[in-house]
């Protein structure tokens, strides 16, 4: 629908015989709640029939606010990033906030610049799905005074609040999945030491390793490059060269543990049938590759929207000491293992 011309909070209340601060009141969605539910909705519907929408920069010059945070992605091609930013959206969209996504890798510099960028608008935070253990990025948004949250990602320092996965606890459940099942050699694909993930996943599977008395020698580690299928792929070639009689291998990510598919497919063998696969992340559409993956079920669409409401919170200057919230991962057991 286009906006009726000349559509304005007066008109509104003229057509519905109300003041003008109802209506204003009502289509805010901080101060919606000062009006009567039936009133409101009757305004919404108004509104909307009349084509009419706020002037968010007349909004902004008038309030000094932009009602607008950023979120930086390291890929966005990536599935997993697609739920994350739907339970942000959910948060921010219900608080009247729009979000501006920049998808920025890995570059330092390209964060940089799209961080100062953002702030030239006037965004009213980030929430950052990129950093690494060493952030160079969170000490500048903090010399800027922009409120910024992490997610699914997060630093050693601790410099401000994060909302992630326990990375290694679940890692901990596919090792334990394997154990039951007869599997005393088994191998680690790990993502990069670098970043928060890649490192506390490791640090599952030696500990996991080591409490269930397998010897170290039956449990190789190779990191992949990065997080994708070709680097994945790449890692299990490796490790197979390095320990060529496993029986299974466990992925830091879904992406990697598709690229090992891709490998072991190649030098002939069968998932699960000559090696089992596990996975992390349970991604969209794992559940419909052949053989199905069993992988480590992460809440992305939670941590999302928890990250948007610390976000949220700082940006309201209503929350207290910086938080690190770490929600519970699952096993998810599909095809990819079986019994060794």
């Amino acid at each position: 629908m286009q906006r009726a011309a000349g559509t304005t909070i007066k008109k509104i209340a003229e057509e519905l015989g109300v003041h003008p601060s109802t209506v204003s009141r009502a289509l805010n969605p901080s101060t919606r709640a000062l009006i009567g539910k039936e009133t409101s909705e009757r305004i919404t519907r108004a509104a909307k029939k009349l084509g009419y929408y706020p002037n968010a920069a007349a909004a902004s010059l008038r309030t000094g606010r932009s009602k607008l945070i950023g979120v930086f992605l390291p890929d966005i091609s990536n599935p997993v990033f697609s739920p994350i930013l739907s339970g942000i959206a959910e948060v921010t969209s219900d608080a009247g906030f729009a979000t501006i996504v920049a998808d920025v890798s890995a570059e330092s510099r390209r964060q940089t610049e799209m961080m100062f960028e953002l702030v030239a608008r006037r965004v009213e935070g980030l929430v950052l799905a990129t950093v690494s253990r060493n952030d160079n990025l969170v000490q500048q948004c903090i010399n800027e005074g922009l409120p910024v949250v992490l997610v699914n990602r997060a630093e050693s320092l601790m410099r401000v609040s994060s909302v992630t996965s326990d990375d290694a606890h679940g890692m901990r459940l596919a090792i334990e999945h394997l154990h039951s099942l007869g599997h005393r050699k088994i191998g680690h694909l790990a993502g990069p030491q670098h970043l928060s993930t890649g490192f506390l996943r490791s640090n599952g599977f030696k500990e996991a390793v080591a409490t269930l008395g397998i010897d170290p020698i039956d449990a190789p580690i190779v990191e992949s490059e990065a997080y994708t299928r070709p680097a994945g792929a790449a890692a299990m070639r490796a490790l197979r060269e390095l320990k060529p009689h496993l029986t299974a291998v466990v992925a830091s990510n879904d992406l990697v543990a598709l690229g090992a598919y891709d490998a072991l497919h190649a030098a002939g063998l069968s998932v699960p049938d000559d090696i089992s696969v596990v996975g992390h992340n349970d991604m969209p559409l794992v559940d419909m590759v052949h053989p199905p993956l069993t992988t480590i079920r992460i809440s992305h669409r939670e941590l999302g929207r928890e990250a948007a409401r610390l976000l949220m919170s700082e940006i309201n200057h209503d929350g207290g000491a910086r938080r690190s919230i770490v929600l519970a991962p699952e096993l998810v057991v599909r095809g990819s293992t079986r019994k060794a």
